[in-house]
């Protein structure tokens, strides 16, 4: 699909550009059961913005591994990316545990457990991570416990999204296990990650750009473009990674622009980039 034809795709870069924002599973790589490869021409589209000194930020809600373990990941394929560019919902939700003092039991994955603090029983909430397969029955059952012994439960999720695709298949996301737990509670789960507005924001501010300058690129419909987009960040979604014909079709979400990958973005961004 060309950039162009798709739905005046060229709409969105015709005013100025001073930041972008990548998601990164589904945008950069996509999962395999050898761990992963990059999608074709991601890696000389990341370099190639920084080569143009465009302001990079990756606003990625994946927790099933550490940052830095997510870190060396992207660069094992390739990649160069440094730690302090990731944006994710891990060290937002630290700080909300400690400012509050909460003493949460963390539904996470065996690869990131090292990235929180380690809490000591009696549970009074619930952190749920991008947990894979530790959202098993016995831990959605402990987390249902917890919530309903304490007196001011406490149901944090770490984005909301429905499911990504992980080996080259659908799996459900931790939006859908939030949806369980908030079913048997009646309780609402708080956000910390995409598409929260301080999430984008924290991106937003570190690069220094203002919304209404900035670019998100993702292939998720909901929780990239429909949260970026309400922040006042144009939207543009790949047709990679989770994108389905269906997306197309969306009447509660329409994106600035679609395009085939991360690469032909980068094509249109750089070609307005060098015009201010």
């Amino acid at each position: 699909c060309s950039t162009v034809s798709s739905q005046g795709t060229m709409s969105w870069a015709q005013k100025r550009i001073r930041g972008v924002l990548l998601d990164i599973t589904g945008v950069l790589y996509n999962g395999s059961s050898e761990g992963g490869v990059a999608i074709e021409g991601s890696v000389d589209a990341v370099r190639r913005l920084s080569e143009a000194g465009v302001p990079v930020r990756l606003c990625s809600n994946e927790t099933s591994i550490t940052r830095q373990g997510l870190v060396d990941k992207l660069n094992s394929f390739g990649f160069s990316i440094n730690l302090e560019h990731l944006f994710s919902p891990a060290p937002a939700v630290k700080r909300v545990i400690a400012e509050r003092g909460l003493r949460p039991y963390i539904v996470v994955a065996k690869d990131a457990v090292g990235e929180y603090d380690s809490q000591e029983e009696p549970f009074d909430s619930v952190v749920l991570t991008d947990a894979q397969e530790a959202f098993s029955y016995e831990n959605m059952n402990k987390a249902l416990k917890v919530l309903q012994a304490s007196p001011k439960p406490v149901l944090i999720a770490l984005g909301k999204g429905r499911y990504y695709l992980d080996k080259g298949e659908m799996a459900l996301d931790v939006g859908a296990y939030a949806k369980a737990l908030e079913y048997a509670t009646g309780l609402q789960a708080e956000v910390v990650g995409k598409p929260a507005p301080t999430f984008f924001n924290a991106a937003l501010a570190d690069m220094g750009v203002a919304a209404d300058d900035a670019v998100m690129v993702g292939d998720d419909l909901e929780n990239d473009v429909g949260g970026s987009q309400a922040c006042g960040i144009r939207g543009v979604q790949v047709r990679t990674g989770k994108y389905m014909p269906k997306d197309e079709e969306n009447k509660k979400v329409t994106p600035d622009g679609r395009v085939a990958n991360l690469a032909e973005a980068v094509d249109v961004i750089l070609e307005q980039w060098k015009n201010y």
